[in-house]
């Protein structure tokens, strides 16, 4: 089957389009059907045409629902955006779309919902929103369908365009022959097996405990012995039968959502964030080394301080934060961290994780575990060497072998200069590379400061990664701060924008492009305007704005709209209101020639 995920703002319309499809109403809970908001997961799936069997996960779009959202990312392989044609693109779309896009999910669709409610005009520029904001996330590029699922236009569309995707993405990942995975009774290898996180447990009278959730990394079959890790410990059980898809069967396959009726294990003793096992596989760790990737949007460096959550399987787990090789982390970059849990985990090398901050509300970034702490560094690295088949990729034994390699991707580095190098693209022994670069000076780890720093998803060379802030397409809008000409793909090629939107050297709003200094000569004359001689403390309007900065319309308001998006303003009626001064952003992550 297909596992797809739905991600969007709150009453964006997520779970009519999931209703529509499947004809099952994925609000499951009184209080959701009451209130018309989704609270919690929900599921439901249906079949496409020419695609296998298609479940979805339907996630709540409130804010304060964000931790059983990412729950519903687990395993999944596509996501379906969805963005109301009235509304446009929202706070809890955009970070929806950061929180798939850290979970690893690269492929999807766009869906333009209640339609009909808008005209062509309306529903065009949200089409044209949509391509800013995904530009340089997994979905880029992804095809956006206008739909709606009361009236049904635009279903059929929308049904042709999700299986068109689905049926072009890989297969589940299959187990290796006798290794994790192998059918039921063979002898389990230690280290990396099947595993399905636990996202609802229940009981069914006359049958008992039934856990749901998806099938990673091998197949779960009826009368196997498995363990349920819990926060209390490791409780022994047998799988009596496993449903998939509303019907009994006796397998599981990776990338299969499952049903797992449990014997020998109480509803009471296994929950949300549990994790169902074979034996001697998955042993709990209760520290990591991971990547981080802080999110660009962010305005301030990650430190250890900070209330951190770490999302991880389907479980929201208290995470105490250490940056290694550098007190803190800037928006844009990527560095290691360790991982100290609350409580042990059965995660390995290659799982994703998201990060937030539970003091701001905020999510942070994410990552990729690298592997569990050892008594020294060559545990560590004995560790990552072992879990090439999870996904992180094998360490080079000799030095000499390193330093190969770290050359090598330099000079890759210097070639795609002064855009960088996108992460994304990389290897497992790249990757590799990458990370001795970014905490050493040079090929091999000969010490000294890093010779590559990563900003947001690029690796730049530490000597140029100020280069791009002084392209001459960010001079040219610097020039008419105010009235920017458009960009050309002769003025930017598209890995060259991308890379200006990543870094927030350039900003987009509804098709205009600022350079990001132009945001801030807007507040100061703002700021002007309204500490100006009698005037009352009400703000200013659209009209008011325009003409203090000298401008007209077509550009004042998307460039009020990229300062309501930056903070900088918050708009009440038809006026806006400047925000109280925030800190400049740090280390020049977000501004050219810092």
């Amino acid at each position: 089957m297909h596992v797809v995920v739905t991600a969007g703002h709150v009453d964006h319309g997520k779970s009519t389009l999931v209703r529509a499809l499947t004809g099952t109403d994925p609000d499951r809970l009184d209080e959701e059907r009451r209130r018309g908001l989704t609270i919690d997961l929900g599921f439901a799936w249906c079949e496409l045409p020419g695609a296998r069997p298609v479940a979805f996960v339907d996630v709540p779009g409130h804010v304060r629902f964000i931790a059983n959202m990412l729950a519903g990312v687990a395993v999944v392989e596509a996501v379906v955006l969805c963005v109301d044609a009235g509304e446009g693109w929202r706070e809890q779309t955009e970070e929806h779309l950061r929180i798939v896009d850290l979970a690893g999910v690269r492929a999807g669709v766009v869906a333009i919902t209640k339609a009909d409610r808008v005209g062509p005009a309306e529903r065009d520029a949200v089409r044209r929103q949509v391509a800013d904001r995904t530009a340089g996330t997994g979905l880029a590029g992804a095809p956006v369908v206008a739909c709606d699922a009361v009236t049904g236009t635009g279903m059929d569309a929308f049904r042709r365009t999700l299986a068109a995707v689905l049926a072009a993405g890989p297969p589940p990942t299959a187990p290796e022959p006798g290794g994790p995975g192998s059918p039921a009774g063979a002898v389990a290898t230690p280290g990396i097996g099947p595993r399905l996180w636990v996202d609802r447990a229940f009981t069914i009278a006359g049958a008992g405990t039934v856990v749901t959730g998806g099938v990673a990394h091998g197949a779960l079959a009826t009368g196997d012995r498995v363990v349920v890790r819990t926060a209390r410990g490791e409780v022994p059980a047998r799988i009596r039968g496993i449903e998939a898809l509303g019907a009994s069967v006796d397998v599981a396959p990776p990338g299969t959502r499952a049903a797992l009726n449990l014997a020998g294990v109480a509803k009471a003793d296994v929950g949300r964030g549990d994790a169902v096992v074979l034996p001697g596989t998955w042993p709990p760790v209760a520290i990591v080394d991971a990547t981080l990737t802080v999110l660009p949007g962010l305005d301030h460096d990650v430190t250890r301080r900070g209330a951190h959550l770490l999302y991880v399987g389907a479980g929201e787990h208290a995470v105490r934060l250490q940056v290694m090789g550098a007190a803190r982390l800037s928006p844009g970059t990527t560095g290691t961290v360790r991982l100290r849990l609350d409580r042990p985990l059965p995660i390995g090398p290659g799982d994703r994780y998201v990060l937030r901050e539970a003091g701001r509300g905020e999510t942070v970034g994410g990552g990729v575990v690298l592997a569990p702490t050892g008594p020294g560094p060559d545990a560590g690295r004995a560790a990552r060497a072992g879990a090439a088949g999870a996904g992180v990729g094998r360490i080079p034994a000799e030095a000499g072998a390193e330093a190969s390699a770290d050359e090598a991707l330099l000079a890759r580095i210097e070639a795609s200069r002064p855009v960088g190098l996108d992460v994304a693209t990389l290897g497992p022994d790249d990757k590799a590379a990458l990370d001795r670069l970014t905490t050493s000076g040079g090929p091999g780890g000969a010490g000294g400061g890093p010779a590559v720093v990563v900003l947001a998803g690029y690796a730049v060379a530490a000597a140029w990664r100020d280069e791009l802030g002084d392209h001459p397409a960010v001079r040219r809008l610097a020039a008419e701060p105010f009235a920017p000409p458009p960009l050309s793909p002769a003025d930017a090629p598209p890995d060259v924008r991308r890379a200006l939107l990543r870094r927030g050297i350039v900003v987009v709003q509804d098709g205009v492009h600022f350079a990001v200094t132009a945001l801030d000569r807007a507040e100061a004359i703002l700021r002007k305007l309204v500490a100006g001689p009698g005037r009352p403390d009400d703000g200013f309007t659209v009209g008011e704005a325009r003409a203090a900065l000298g401008t007209s319309r077509k550009w004042a308001v998307p460039l009020l709209e990229a300062l309501d998006a930056a903070g900088v303003t918050v708009r009440r009626g038809d006026r806006r209101h400047l925000r109280e001064r925030r800190a400049a952003p740090p280390g020049g992550a977000c501004r050219p020639g810092g």
